[in-house]
């Protein structure tokens, strides 16, 4: 395996951003949610690459010092790998930069994988959000980060 590199997200990433996304989740983001993304300052989106493709992505958009985690994703070949790992410490210390001193996040109820790796950086659990995700219909687990 080839050296895995955190870099920001350009508009020329957009369409291999896409794919990682489609291969992640059954209700995927469209291209336009992700062209739409740099349409503000505020909006941070890091991508990991191997040599020359996007292997996984992280999106956090931020409005007065507080962030939301849009996405995480790490293509399924590449998982247990430590990348969503790296991906996750990467914005949590650009948001450290940008002054953002919380960050919320939705995560499938069953994704335990997620959850640790949420909880080895300091998010913890707020709520359940009854019926958020779609096929297959499942709760997500609210969880916040603070600086």
């Amino acid at each position: 395996m080839a050296a895995i590199k955190i870099k920001p997200m350009r508009p020329e990433d957009v369409e291999q951003v896409y794919l990682v996304e489609e291969a992640c989740f059954s209700v995927p983001w469209s291209r336009e949610n992700f062209q739409n993304v740099f349409r503000y300052k505020a909006n941070y989106y890091l991508t990991a690459w191997e040599e020359e493709t996007i292997v996984g992505f992280i999106g956090l958009m931020a409005v007065a010092g507080e962030g939301d985690i849009t996405n995480v994703a790490v293509l399924p070949s590449h998982r247990k790998q430590g990348i969503g790992d790296r991906l996750v410490s990467a914005m949590i210390t650009l948001a450290k930069e940008k002054e953002i001193s919380r960050i919320m996040l939705e995560v499938r109820a069953s994704n335990e994988a997620a959850i640790h790796l949420y909880e080895k950086y300091g998010f913890e659990f707020l709520c359940i959000r009854k019926n958020y995700y779609q096929k297959p219909t499942e709760d997500a687990n609210i969880m916040c980060w603070q600086a």
